[in-house]
């Protein structure tokens, strides 16, 4: 069953099979297919301006997340300092 806002016939609604069938042809269990195919036509719907949430809000979204796990992980050097004794000349 495609995602809730695709109707039968719709250029989606073939998407969705396509995708599911291809994943159970690949070994895929039913459910996953299923999810992983509704996963994949809402997030081309809403690239394309046919979803409710808009491409800026998942952006938004994502961009957050990843602004968030990038302060996380420059905090301070990668390496530490290794002083001035091993420090190579210019």
């Amino acid at each position: 069953m495609p995602p809730r806002g695709v109707k039968k016939g719709t250029k989606r609604a073939r998407q969705y099979e396509h995708i599911k069938e291809s994943l159970r042809e690949q070994g895929k269990a039913e459910g996953t297919a299923e999810e992983i195919a509704a996963r994949t036509v809402n997030k081309e719907r809403a690239r394309s301006g046919e979803a409710k949430g808009s491409v800026e809000a998942l952006e938004r979204r994502h961009l957050v997340g990843t602004s968030r796990r990038f302060e996380e992980r420059s905090e301070g050097p990668a390496w530490p300092d290794p002083g001035p004794a091993v420090r190579r000349s210019a």
